[in-house]
Formats: structure tokens, sequence, C-alpha cells
């Protein structure tokens, strides 16, 4: 992989959580794959403290079954995003455990009827290669401000 393979990886995903593809999007983690949205300001353990989110592969796919299902009533209408991103900066190109590793600054605004959402932070990822392919080993979302009260966070960021 080369460093504009793993930017458009980046982009890509986003566009992804924007059109809504949520499937399509569940197939880029790795089957270990972790969605990690830390409660602590560079909180290192997402298993002893307590975390936003922290989700598996089965726990995605059961929110993105919760997202598109007809009896969805609190998705009435539907929520929708946008992310605004920085050109991801590339940390590490996995020379020593074959771990890429992206910093990405965002703002990311959710909206649902007349509700208006914005979040702003840094995205991590840590990218593998599976079968020629990427894949996310971890998304790690730190939130600027991750001590505010939220109301629900419906989609993905």
């Amino acid at each position: 992989m080369n460093r504009d393979d793993l930017i458009d990886f980046v982009y890509d995903e986003a566009a992804m959580l924007d059109d809504m593809r949520w499937e399509d999007w569940t197939k880029l983690f790795a089957e270990d794959g972790r969605y990690w949205m830390p409660l602590e300001w560079q909180q290192e353990d997402p298993i002893l403290q307590p975390s936003l989110m922290y989700e598996d592969l089965l726990l995605l796919t059961v929110r993105v079954e919760r997202l598109t299902g007809e009896r969805t009533f609190s998705q009435k209408p539907k929520s929708r995003s946008h992310h605004l991103m920085e050109r991801p900066r590339i940390l590490s190109m996995g020379e020593e455990d074959g771990i890429y590793r992206m910093r990405t600054s965002f703002l990311y605004t959710e909206t649902r009827g007349d509700l208006l959402e914005r979040y702003s932070g840094w995205i991590g990822h840590q990218l593998v290669e599976v079968d020629g392919a990427l894949k996310i080993k971890q998304k790690r979302i730190d939130l600027i401000n991750f001590d505010a009260p939220f109301s629900n966070i419906q989609l993905f960021i």
C-alpha cells in the first residue's frame, strides 16, 4: 500500500457513512476490528476504563440492522451525516508491526428532522492489509469535548 491508498481509504470510508452505505462500511472492518470513542482525554485502555463507545463487528452489525430496520421508529425521519475532514496525516506505514496508523482532524454534523448536532476532534485509524485489501483494525474517535453532556449519537463518526 502507498500513501495515496491510505488517504483514499479514509475519505472513501467517510463517504460511505455519509451515503448511508452501512453494510458496505461494516465490511471495511477486520474480523477483530474495533470502533472506539474514549471517554477520557488521552485514554489508553478501552476495557478497564469507561468509553462512550467500544464496539466490535457484532455490535456494529446490530447497530446497522437497527438503523436500516423498517420498525426503527426513532429513525423516522432518518438521521443523516456529513464529515468534513482535513487531509489524513500518516503516522506509520506499518514498518514494525504491519499496522498503518493515521490521524485526521474532523468536523462532523448529524441531523434528523430539525435537530442538528455537531462534533469535532480527531479520528485515529489503524489499518491492516487482509488478502490485499485494507481493513480497519481500530477506528478511534477522540472528541474535543468528550466530557460534555451529549444527546444520542445515532450514526457513526
